[in-house]
């Protein structure tokens, strides 16, 4: 071979390898809006925590097509004027393929339209509000968990079948999205059993990202009928304000809460108080023996050691797992729509529940179960209607 043909040749394939190389040190860019700071970041940070331990998982067995996952999470502290900001941002300036594990009812308000606008999924929000689920549903909102539909037809109907009166029962909600979709979930819920003066019974609220709950508890306390149940839709902090001050009155009274207020923090909010409190779960507790949460438990405690496990955490694993196997059924490129079509392909596959379950057309990687957690002695145990102790 001819010395200059030769060096023409070793430079090809030099090119080729560092070519070769670049395509396998390209990250695969995904996005998150959430509170990271204020008075929600333990939600934000756990959804985070959750997502990043399974992408370091994928990435320390050599990523998705060669390439490494990435997650930028911006914060938007659970006000939807920074939620718009940051989706804007993600799309626009650092072109991610899918934003994972908003939080939020409020911020989704403002999100879901630029990801239908933008045609980028929007894959595992933490909320189960309606506006993640619209009928004909949306082709770029994918859900991991059930609705607070589901989650709140749950807790009435094991409460109306547990002895509670429907009149017996009150709200305490957050003065916003969040708070409608729980209320009007109950209402619905309802009237599925035949009560139609739901807006009738005592209904407490409080403002979003603030502690101001002490007129909500005045409204509970001056009820012509002393409410027996409060359902609950707050965040941690404040919803743990309004138990210990109505438990102070009310040592009997049960409250119950949908899984966004997050029961690890609850719990933590809750040291050494002996309430009646239970939470709906749309993941298992992280005691339970499944093999999902023994492989989040382990991949946490790899990734994340400084993190207890929780059920946010464990969602937001869960969520990185829906989505990290679409990615692996995509033959050719990762785009925005290779990702949607991927995802709409996940079809009988058991992500470790011991279930199967189908993920296409809008429905949720957890067979649209709903868990239930109870607060023993200071910390949060399954639990199940049969062990419901009626108020006096």
């Amino acid at each position: 071979m001819k010395p200059a043909r030769m060096n023409r040749l070793v430079i090809l394939c030099c090119v080729g390898l560092l070519l070769t190389k670049n395509v396998l040190a390209e990250n695969i860019h995904v996005g998150m809006s959430s509170a990271l700071t204020g008075p929600l970041a333990e939600m934000g940070l756990s959804m985070q925590a959750g997502i990043n331990a399974f992408f370091s998982k994928v990435n320390d067995q050599g990523g998705i097509q060669g390439n490494r996952i990435e997650l930028l999470a911006l914060d938007d502290s659970y006000e939807p004027v920074l939620a718009a900001s940051n989706m804007r941002q993600l799309i626009t300036e650092h072109d991610v393929v899918a934003v994972l594990g908003n939080v939020g009812t409020p911020t989704a308000v403002v999100t879901v339209p630029i990801a239908e606008q933008s045609q980028v999924a929007l894959v595992g929000a933490f909320s189960g509000g309606e506006v993640l689920r619209r009928d004909p549903p949306s082709r770029y909102i994918i859900n991991i968990r059930p609705g607070y539909r589901q989650e709140v037809a749950t807790l009435i109907y094991g409460l109306l079948n547990a002895g509670i009166q429907a009149d017996e029962i009150a709200f305490f909600t957050q003065q916003d999205s969040y708070g409608n979709a729980v209320y009007q979930s109950a209402a619905l819920a309802l009237q599925a059993k035949g009560f139609y003066r739901a807006e009738y019974l005592p209904h407490a609220y409080y403002s979003r990202n603030t502690m101001n709950v002490e007129s909500a508890v005045a409204t509970i306390l001056k009820a012509k009928k002393t409410p027996k149940v409060i359902l609950m839709a707050g965040s941690y902090a404040p919803s743990a304000k309004f138990i210990k001050l109505l438990h102070a009155d009310k040592p009997d009274m049960w409250f119950v809460n949908v899984s966004f207020v997050g029961s690890h923090v609850l719990e933590q909010s809750l040291k050494g108080i002996d309430a009646n409190v239970l939470v709906s779960q749309v993941v298992p507790e992280v005691d339970a023996d499944l093999p999902i949460v023994n492989e989040y438990r382990q991949a946490l405690a790899q990734y994340d050691k400084n993190l207890q496990p929780n059920t946010v955490s464990l969602e937001g694993y869960i969520v990185a797992k829906v989505f990290c196997q679409a990615l692996k059924r995509i033959d050719g490129p990762v785009t925005r729509q290779s990702v949607v079509d991927a995802l709409y392909d996940l079809e009988d596959w058991d992500i470790g529940l011991e279930t199967q379950s189908s993920f296409a057309s809008n429905t949720s990687a957890v067979g649209n179960k709903v868990w239930l957690s109870k607060l023993e002695n200071g910390s949060f145990r399954s639990f199940e209607w049969r062990d419901f102790e009626l108020p006096q």
